[in-house]
């Protein structure tokens, strides 16, 4: 019981001198490397009144989506997420010490707080001397808050005050970072290149007649994010492929082609197929016929979506699948309707 009670009050403690954290605990700095990739500081911090460390988790994306605009994926499955919340390696046994040195004497019961520090990591409860003598043998891996996530209710859930592992070792708390957390990481990260499609013939649609729909090839190939914690080794590739365009016409006087408004990505990466003056009276292989003027009235809104299945791999050899996710863009069309003469 006496564990407990020093537990609680060593974090409402930590809360209160969270705002000196971010100044005082010294952090490795991970600079963005080459190949468009980014990383977190380390640096220290607060969520509620736990210590927390921003993420050191760098990512690489190697190329470009293939289009100015781009956006990213919404998960198929509506009861998954990217993670919120999870911990990784963040203090050294210097950067724990020089905390809450920097934390003694200060006003406002700067030494009471200490004193409550020292007892958990210095004194022996549980941490002797800071875990000075393992220096360079390990880490004390502390909370991370995904900045993507942190209005998440489950941001809270990684709740643990910094705890030692030694280097090599995982440790057996389902929120450490692992290979699959890098992998659900890095979907988060994924940049889907643009969806607005080429329609022909004309500038409108015409009504009852097929407007065809395509997209470059070039643009829909798959795209890649790699995740990894510097100096660790550990790193994941999470890889979205597209597989089919869904077209919404953006109203109910209309025919999508195929029926059901999905069309097929072929070999070659191509959605459709261009249009020509000989294909004028043909059902294209997507496409879309509307059956109303939008005369006097508001464009339609045509919504393309494509649909990117998506896997990891990592460094460990571990892999496998990922919820499929979605991601699309609108646009308007204007339909007209040809005027017959009679004489």
């Amino acid at each position: 019981m006496h564990q407990v009670v020093r537990r609680d009050v060593l974090a409402a403690s930590i809360g209160a001198v969270s705002a000196l954290l971010l100044a005082v605990v010294p952090s490795a700095s991970y600079a963005a490397g080459p190949g468009g990739s980014k990383g977190g500081t380390g640096s220290g911090g607060k969520s509620g009144q736990n210590i927390t460390a921003t993420t050191k988790i760098q990512v690489s994306t190697p190329g470009r989506a293939g289009s100015a605009k781009t956006g990213t994926l919404s998960s198929e499955d509506s009861n998954w997420t990217p993670p919120a919340c999870w911990y990784e390696p963040a203090f050294s046994p210097k950067q724990i010490e020089s905390t809450v040195k920097a934390i003694d004497g200060l006003p406002l019961f700067g030494d009471a707080f200490a004193s409550i520090l020292n007892g958990y990591y210095k004194d022996g409860t549980p941490y002797k001397d800071y875990n000075l003598d393992q220096e360079g043998k390990g880490m004390f891996w502390a909370s991370v808050v995904n900045p993507k996530r942190k209005d998440d209710p489950a941001a809270t859930s990684c709740d643990k005050l910094p705890f030692w592992v030694p280097n090599g070792q995982t440790p057996a708390e389902p929120l450490a970072v692992s290979p699959q957390v890098l992998a659900e990481y890095a979907y988060d990260e994924l940049r889907l290149p643009d969806t607005t499609i080429t329609m022909k013939p004309g500038d409108k649609s015409t009504v009852n007649l097929p407007t065809w729909t395509w997209l470059d090839k070039s643009t829909f190939r798959p795209v890649s994010v790699t995740a990894s914690i510097p100096n660790s080794g550990l790193s994941a590739t999470t890889t979205a492929t597209p597989v089919s365009l869904r077209l919404d016409p953006g109203t109910a006087d209309a025919r999508v082609h195929p029926a059901g408004g999905v069309c097929a990505i072929a070999g070659d990466g191509s959605i459709g197929a261009p249009f020509s003056a000989d294909k004028a009276n043909q059902d294209p292989p997507c496409g879309v016929t509307y059956l109303r003027s939008t005369a006097g009235k508001a464009p339609h809104k045509l919504r393309a979506t494509v649909t990117w299945k998506v896997e990891w791999s990592s460094s460990t050899g571990a892999g496998g699948a990922l919820p499929s996710g979605t991601f699309g863009t609108s646009q308007d069309v204007t339909v007209q309707e040809i005027q017959a003469v009679n004489r």
